[in-house]
């Protein structure tokens, strides 16, 4: 049976990539730093996942797994050297820790003659996140083993669309294998990533150039999930699910996301009403009672959420460069400023320096927004307004 190696079995490794992977034929090693999960997985050689809708629920049986715990780094080299496909899901700041051991795998590959392409996607939120991946493995390598990952190891981009709620406590306690998940099942990949084909995986769907499924997701995706959230907490409002349903916030969100699909639309020209189709089966996603997905959860971070180049100025600055009014994302950027979620401790930091500077200096400094700038009026405006309504 062909073999798959997959870096983290959380929320995405276990709860998407592996239940791809099972479902392509491969038996799959999972790799993760978490004891009981990986005795659970060894003990059935299996996991449940459940997808789950407001309509029905689902049980799909993944197998043949096994789980390999990552500090035992023979065993996890041994894993690469056979593997057909990879994959991470580890969280960008943990890359730096899988490379060394992809690399003494990448050594065994080499040692043993294999003539087989391994292809890695690289499932993180991080930008250009193969190509980093790649570096990491690189430096890790001997010398003499640099030429041979140039012609038989891809990295590959991927962009991971699927909601996957954290599992409770006593679902975990009762079962620590099992994961929750809607059942969406796109994962579009980087052609131009892949040495040779790209092998046939479920749900994969390779694409060249790859630029425009990577701010879809972060300037139509992102974006609505974070106007939600941000405008959900001013709300009051605890679930995701619960903003959507009040039709002004309902509106907002809408709006910011079809301002982004515009300007991809100029900027891309996909097929007509593609990106609109994309936007209506987003939102209809986002109503999934079953995820419980809170406005803690999708508005944590707003420091992050705020960058230059991220899901709402990012996307607002896109939308000016085509020509399009970022009228929804403006209220966004201006939401996302004004929340001071008590269990968020970056939220609270933005909430400081609020207090100590005046908006224009944490626009220019967080932002990257200064005066002069198109959207600087904008937003200080709408922010003002909010806050003169006691929003924030």
């Amino acid at each position: 049976m062909k073999e798959a190696i997959v870096f983290g079995a959380g929320n995405i490794g276990r709860g998407f990539i592996g239940q791809l992977f099972s479902e392509s034929g491969y038996a799959v090693t999972l790799v993760d730093v978490d004891q009981p999960l990986l005795d659970a997985l060894n003990r059935r050689g299996e996991y449940t996942v459940r997808l789950v809708t407001n309509e029905q629920s689902e049980e799909v049986t993944v197998g043949p797994v096994r789980g390999v715990h990552a500090r035992d780094v023979d065993a996890v080299a041994e894993a690469v050297r056979r593997a057909s496909i990879g994959a991470t899901a580890v969280g960008a700041g943990a890359l730096k820790h899988v490379a060394p051991t992809i690399a003494r795998g990448i050594e065994r590959r080499a040692q043993a003659g294999v003539t087989e392409p391994l292809n890695v996607i690289v499932c993180e939120n991080l930008k250009g996140a193969a190509a980093i991946l790649r570096e990491l493995v690189q430096a890790a390598l001997a010398a003499g083993d640099r030429d041979f990952m140039a012609e038989q190891i891809g990295f590959v981009d991927t962009v991971i669309a699927r909601m996957v709620p954290p599992l409770t406590p006593e679902l975990r306690a009762q079962d620590p294998s099992l994961i929750i998940v809607e059942p969406y099942k796109e994962l579009p990949v980087d052609r131009a990533g892949f040495v040779g084909e790209p092998p046939a995986i479920v749900g994969m769907i390779p694409y060249a150039p790859f630029a425009f499924f990577t701010e879809r997701k972060l300037y139509v995706h992102n974006a609505g999930h974070a106007v939600l959230a941000y405008l959900g907490y001013l709300g009051g409002y605890e679930y995701g699910y619960e903003a959507l349903a009040d039709d002004e916030i309902y509106f907002q969100a809408r709006g910011a996301m079809e301002e982004s699909a515009l300007a991809l639309t100029r900027k891309y020209h996909p097929p007509a009403g593609a990106l609109l189709a994309n936007v209506d089966d987003l939102l209809h996603r986002f109503g999934n009672l079953a995820l419980g997905d809170t406005i803690l959860r999708l508005g944590r971070d707003p420091l992050r959420k705020l960058a230059p180049s991220d899901r709402l100025v990012g996307a607002a600055r896109n939308a000016l460069a085509v020509g399009v009014t970022p009228t929804h994302l403006v209220t966004g950027i201006a939401a996302a400023l004004c929340f001071d979620h008590p269990d968020d401790p970056i939220a609270q930091e933005l909430q400081a320096r609020l207090a100590a500077a005046d908006v224009s200096h944490i626009l220019a400094a967080v932002c990257e927004i200064k005066p002069g700038d198109p959207l600087f009026e904008m937003v200080v405006a709408r922010y003002r307004e909010m806050a003169a309504q006691r929003a924030c």
